[in-house]
Formats: structure tokens, C-alpha cells, sequence
């Protein structure tokens, strides 16, 4: 068996049942030197007493026992509450008895006397099964936040920004993630958990999302009983996230009763549940984020001085959008691709215009409201420039409803030509001898927007449709300039 695969049954225990005390003591003392807990009992109802008590992932039992046998332990093997493999052994080998256990859920069936060696291989096949399902439960609880770990943009922050994250992640160290809301955090967790090659899971955990007084159980799990409505264990997110990486989001929402037992658990590298007598050793690379100044927490006592020291080995400090807007061209072309495909629209191109409204912006919000925007925009059909003008109050909103059928007009080329008396752009010559149009300097720009709109819908003859799609906007948007012309003109 190799190191990797021991260090990684570090947080994992096994409960030996036999009513040899010499086969007990053997089994104690092999299996000790790769889990963290080995506990025995010479009966089933003694081991039942210690499985009601502590959770148990590997359970070795020996069918003859006194009292009730081993496949007549029939709490192990209740559906409802089994959390554990469990490898049979016996002196009495019959094809019977092998498939009593096998029905009982047995995971393996070793025949006494039996050599090490055998025991370990078998242990060794189930304790992989346990961490596949360990990884499965991971998975299943964060697969609704699992994001892609490309971070776009090169702004120069940015490029720093990257380059900080592939030197610190290769460390086991804890990293600290600052930045305001919305910039991230969650995406640079996990990919320094990618980058850093660790085989655990990425397992994150909002420390404002949970009640206080759940919190301590979340992290570190509880025995049976161990509070009001405690009816079964339940293993911690250390012990899921062993050998990976567990993200602590708004660390500075973690009340201080809890800050001083994370504290510990970082320090020892061990957790206790709540309830447990002992501890259990746990390998798990943290990862802290916070959208407050934790220093200044600090010094208003809301947040513990060596917590923060200790989280506070390497730090991240994240970008606001608005320091990085070299950025946003790149985001906001990835959101639209993102967004159009998950919304089933057809993803669209925004213009210069567009892109320079999005520059001026604050973005409070940072890349969360960027996204949030884009997503908007796709599903109202309307330009990011044209979203701002309507906060902005220049031109009147519209509703989801204005998004319905387009009618289609008896007479487009009519419509087309309700403005003629408006202005139209020259026809000058360019240097290599073609016509081209151009417009005069003293206009302005709601003059050029409408006299270009007009030439294109023109060079549809009269089809707005079409000219709507070679201007990259919205039919809506066309049929909306034609009537605020009109009532101008009017």
C-alpha cells in the first residue's frame, strides 16, 4: 500500500468486532498505523453502543459472535442509516454463510486464519470505495456553484493577479482572498485548488449562510446525541474535504465562539466532532475569502488576532472591475458566449459604443453585475448602451412585454420613407477612386445615429428586419427611433 493511499485513510475509522481478544488486538494494532481511530468490542451489542456514539467508515466483523452473530447486526446494515463498508470474517466457511452476508451488505468476506496481507487488501478495496463516495458527495453538494477557473483578462492587474495565484498555489499553506463583492473570490479558490494538485475535493462552505449555532457541526461533523435532533452522526466538511481544499467564503461572518475551535483545528491539524472524545487528524488546505478589511475587524475585536494571523500566511488581493476595465471587452464577449448558450438565445456582438458605455461605469457590483447585466441585455434584446441611456433617463423604458412578435408593417418601404425631409449623408469620393459616405462635423451624434440608421434601411430597401440585423439590434429598437423621429418631426 502506498503513503498517498495511507495518508489519505488519515481521517477515516474502523471498528473491529471479535470476541478474540488476541485477533482484536492484532487488528488494532495493524490497522493503527494507517487510521487515525481504531476502535474494538467483543460483542454486538457493545460495538452497537460505540457505532451509536461515533461514526465509523469501516466496520470488521466476525459473524460468530456471542449473542447475536455478526450478519444479525441488522442497525449496520439498516439502509436508512448505513454509512459504513463492512468486511466479514470467519472460521466456518459454507456457501450459505457467504451469501447470509452478502445479502446482510457485506462489502468483503475474509476466511479465517488469514494473513495481513489479505486483510490490508481488502481494507484497501473498500476504503477506495469510501473515497469515491466521499468525492460523490462533494461533488453533488457543490455541483450547482462549480464554475469554470479561467480568469479572464489582462489588464495588468489581472496578469498579477494570475501570477500570485500560480506562486501561491502550489503551497499547503493557508491563502486569504480579499476583494470586494462580486469580483471572484470563489474562482480564484478553486483554482488554486486546481493548480496546487491536490487529490481531495474542492469543498466550499458560506460561513454567513449558516446558523451559528450549526456551524461547529458543518465543519467538523457530531456523534449521535451529541445535541437536540442529533440522531445519527454525521461527518464534517474537514473529513469530506481531506486531502482537498475547503473554501471558507465571508470568513468575517464566522461568529468568535467558532473562530477559536478553527483556530485549533488549523493549529492541530485535527477536529473533534461535536460530542467525540477523541480527535481525528485531517489533511485539508484552507482557503479563506472575505469582502471586509479583516485587519480593522481585528482591531474592533469582532475578529480574533491569531485567527487572522493564521489565515493570513499568503493573501490575495482581487481587483474592482472598475481597476481592470482593460478587462472588460474580454468578460463581457465570455458572458455573452456563456449566457447565450445557457439562455438559448443567438449570441450577439456589441458594438464600440457598447463596450465604451460599459468602461465608464463604476460597476459597484464588479463582475457579478457585469454578468448580471449581459444576462439582462440578452433577454430584453437591448444594447448595454441603450440599457444606460434608459437608467440614465434619455429615452423612455420599455417592458419584457415590448419583446413579443414584431408586427410586420403592410408598407416597410413606406415606413422607410416617413423621414425623408431628414438629414443625409454625403457622397464623397476616396482616395482609391470608390464612393463612400460620410457625414459633416457640425453634426451630432443623434443626427449621424439617424442618418446612418436611415442610409442602411435604405440599402434594404425599406426592410427593417433585415437592416435591424445588419445593424446588430433589435427590430424593436428600429420601430422605437421611427416613432420618436416622428413625433419630433410632428
Amino acid at each position: 500500500m502506498s503513503e498517498t493511499a495511507a495518508s489519505t485513510w488519515s481521517a477515516m475509522s474502523v471498528l473491529v468486532v471479535d470476541d478474540e481478544p488476541g485477533m482484536r488486538a492484532i487488528l488494532k494494532k495493524a490497522l493503527g498505523k494507517k487510521f487515525a481511530q481504531v476502535d474494538t468490542a467483543g460483542s454486538v451489542e457493545e460495538a452497537e453502543e460505540l457505532r451509536k456514539r461515533c461514526h465509523f467508515d469501516l466496520l470488521i466483523v466476525d459473524i460468530n459472535l456471542p449473542g447475536r452473530s455478526g450478519i444479525e447486526w441488522h442497525e449496520a446494515f439498516d439502509p436508512s442509516t448505513r454509512r459504513s463498508d463492512v468486511i466479514f470474517m470467519t472460521g466456518y466457511a459454507d456457501l450459505e454463510t457467504a451469501i447470509k452476508a452478502l445479502r446482510a451488505g457485506a462489502s468483503d468476506f475474509i476466511l479465517k486464519p488469514f494473513n495481513l496481507d489479505q486483510m490490508m487488501q481488502s481494507v484497501n478495496r473498500c476504503m477506495e470505495r469510501r473515497l469515491v463516495e466521499r468525492q460523490k458527495f462533494a461533488l453533488q453538494r457543490d455541483v450547482e456553484r462549480s464554475h469554470p477557473v479561467d480568469i479572464i483578462g489582462d489588464a495588468p492587474r489581472t496578469l498579477m493577479m494570475k501570477k500570485m495565484i500560480s506562486q501561491v498555489a502550489p503551497s499547503l499553506a493557508a491563502v486569504l482572498v480579499e476583494g470586494e463583492s462580486g469580483t471572484g473570490k470563489e474562482l480564484v479558490a478553486r483554482a488554486l485548488h486546481q493548480l496546487s494538485k491536490r487529490n481531495g475535493p474542492f469543498v466550499p462552505l458560506n460561513c454567513g449562510a449558516i446558523a451559528p449555532d450549526l456551524l461547529e457541526s458543518e465543519l467538523f461533523g457530531h456523534v449521535s446525541g451529541a445535541f437536540t435532533g442529533a440522531k445519527k452522526g454525521r461527518e464534517g466538511l474537514f473529513r469530506v474535504a481531506n486531502n482537498g481544499t475547503l473554501f471558507l467564503d465571508e470568513i468575517g461572518e464566522m461568529p468568535l465562539s467558532m473562530q477559536s475551535s478553527l483556530l485549533r483545528a488549523l493549529e492541530q491539524k485535527a477536529i473533534r466532532p461535536v460530542g467525540a472524545e477523541r480527535e481525528v487528524p485531517v489533511d485539508v488546505r484552507i482557503v479563506a475569502a472575505t469582502n471586509r478589511n479583516l485587519k480593522q475587524e481585528v482591531e474592533e475585536g469582532r475578529f480574533r488576532r491569531d485567527l487572522y494571523y493564521r489565515l493570513n500566511v499568503l493573501t490575495i488581493e482581487l481587483p474592482a472591475l472598475r481597476d481592470r476595465q482593460e478587462d472588460i471587452p474580454a468578460l463581457a464577449h465570455h458572458f455573452t458566449q456563456q449566457l447565450a448558450k445557457d439562455l438559448g438565445v443567438k449570441p450577439v456582438s456589441w458594438t464600440h459604443e457598447d463596450i465604451s458605455s460599459m468602461q465608464a461605469y463604476d460597476w459597484p457590483g464588479n463582475i457579478r453585475e457585469l454578468r448580471n447585466m449581459m444576462e439582462r441585455c440578452l433577454l430584453l434584446g437591448k444594447p448595454p448602451a441603450e440599457y444606460w441611456r434608459e437608467l440614465a433617463g434619455d429615452i423612455p423604458a420599455y417592458s419584457v412585454a415590448d419583446i413579443e412578435a414584431e408586427p410586420v408593417l403592410e408598407d416597410e418601404n413606406a415606413a422607410a420613407n416617413e423621414s425623408a425631409d431628414d438629414k443625409r449623408p454625403c457622397t464623397c469620393t476616396s482616395f482609391e477612386g470608390n464612393e463612400t459616405f460620410c457625414y459633416p462635423s457640425d453634426w451630432t451624434l443623434k443626427e449621424v445615429e439617424k442618418a446612418h440608421i436611415m442610409q442602411v434601411v435604405d440599402s434594404n430597401e425599406g426592410n427593417k428586419s433585415a437592416a435591424a440585423r445588419q445593424l446588430g439590434v433589435a427590430r424593436k429598437t428600429l420601430e422605437r427611433k421611427f416613432k420618436e423621429w416622428s413625433e419630433e418631426d410632428a
